[in-house]
């Protein structure tokens, strides 16, 4: 049973006397508990609402296309909490943040329902047969699952759940009814990676044609590590194994299902000094929100873009001075652009810059996890130009704030007044920010 807080003017709902206040109960006589009963129940041409008002029963019958909303809206989009996780995983980025940022950043979140809406990630160890019932009668598709290890003994060692390893069947389950798997495996020296990743390569690998791709992530070690599982960064040759290991295995899926299947990230290559695969090798970039792929999706629709430039020559300004704030991972990347785009359009200049994470550690070199801190103290008495671009990924949705809560208007403020602006990855918008030109 969900609360409706509003319904829309002249919507279906109004019309049919849906009241904020009402609580609803259940639709063509299932019960409604979280958004994605709602949905799916709702997705009939013929819907009849059980609502509790004031303690009475009330029904309310309505006629509708098939995939039309209602107008109904409940407290949160999920219309029920979010559910957490119950692991102590020994890689779990919360757990090495340290005290005294603000509260959201410590929640885990570990909620199916997400994967579908949003597309989290879940280890499935607070779900259980009812829930994976639900999943293929709604056929939410599709489920994606951080595996990490197919070894159950390993799974529990490096979730610290006693479920994590029983909970592997599911993906046998869920692929034999027809959902689609995208897994994710965050690799640990010394612990899942060597003949560990093998083993849940070939494993996943089984699962095909469920299976739509698997990316494998160097865990992300900051330098509040106190108390924790011991763990150490991939080094340079190991970072070359892991890719070999990965390639290998994925020209042999290629070769048998047509399709790699599993991808090495962006950092085991920047690690590992080894030039990005080509845009094709990517597949259509199945996991790039996992940066799989990120850098070299930039890198081809930067040149693309770069062959339809007569309408951004005549908008451009001469002369823009321009500055960029990245991480050490891109900063190679982001300076190799910004050449060309300078010897393209006379007149700009561009000074990238590349700044350590002395916050988490020098470990950490994503731009996603910059902070205002960082970019100020590194950033202070050099030449910045008219503009500051910082990237958007390092910014929070709470406040449009970066991690330390210092915002895009502190960082100006502190650097003498320039103005700071975020800048995306995709690249029409990027080379607009470099220009200057509004989109």
């Amino acid at each position: 049973m969900v609360t409706v807080t509003d319904v829309l003017p002249n919507s279906r709902g109004e019309r049919a006397g849906v009241c904020a206040g009402d609580i609803l109960i259940s639709i063509n006589d299932r019960e409604i508990n979280d958004v994605l009963d709602y949905r799916f129940h709702l997705a009939n041409t013929r819907v009849s609402l059980l609502l509790d008002r004031n303690g009475e029963r009330v029904k309310v019958d309505i006629l509708k296309n098939e995939y039309d909303d209602i107008g109904l809206d409940f407290e949160t989009p999920l219309m029920d909490k979010k559910h957490s996780c119950e692991n102590k995983c020994i890689f779990c980025f919360i757990d090495q943040l340290p005290r005294g940022m603000r509260k959201t950043l410590y929640f885990k979140d570990d909620d199916s329902r997400l994967s579908f809406l949003h597309g989290n990630y879940v280890t499935l160890t607070n779900l259980h047969d009812k829930d994976i019932d639900r999943i293929i009668e709604m056929h939410i598709s599709p489920v994606n699952v951080s595996v990490h290890t197919t070894n159950p003994e390993l799974r529990v060692k490096m979730m610290k759940n006693k479920r994590s390893g029983e909970v592997l069947s599911y993906l046998k389950k869920l692929s034999d009814a027809g959902i689609s798997l995208c897994c994710q495996i965050v690799l640990c020296k010394g612990v899942n990676d060597g003949e560990e990743l093998l083993r849940s390569m070939r494993d996943l690998a089984s699962l095909f044609p469920a299976l739509e791709s698997v990316s494998i992530v160097p865990a992300g070690l900051t330098k509040f590590r106190d108390g924790l599982y011991q763990l150490e960064s991939f080094t340079s040759d190991e970072s070359r194994e892991v890719i070999q290991m990965v390639t290998e295995f994925g020209d042999k899926c290629k070769k048998k299902y047509g399709s790699r299947l599993f991808f090495a990230s962006d950092e085991f290559y920047l690690k590992a000094n080894i030039p990005l695969p080509d845009d094709e090798f990517y597949e259509g970039y199945a996991q790039i929100e996992n940066g799989v792929g990120m850098l070299t999706d930039m890198k081809t629709g930067f040149e693309y873009e770069m062959e339809e430039t007569d309408t951004l020559l005549s908008s451009f300004s001469s002369p823009r001075r321009v500055s960029i704030a990245t991480g050490y991972a891109a900063y190679e990347h982001i300076r190799s652009l910004c050449d060309e785009l300078c010897k393209k359009f006379k007149g700009l200049e561009v000074n990238v810059y590349a700044i350590r994470n002395d916050f988490f550690g020098h470990e950490i070199t994503v731009a996603g996890l910059l902070t205002g801190k960082d970019i100020i103290a590194q950033l202070n008495g050099k030449e910045l130009g008219d503009e500051l671009l910082i990237p958007s990924a390092c910014l929070r949705a709470e406040g449009d704030v970066l991690l330390d809560d210092i915002s895009p208007e502190d960082i100006s403020n502190a650097l003498g007044g320039v103005k700071v602006s975020p800048c995306e990855s995709e690249p029409s918008e990027f080379i607009r920010s470099v220009l200057g030109i509004n989109i």
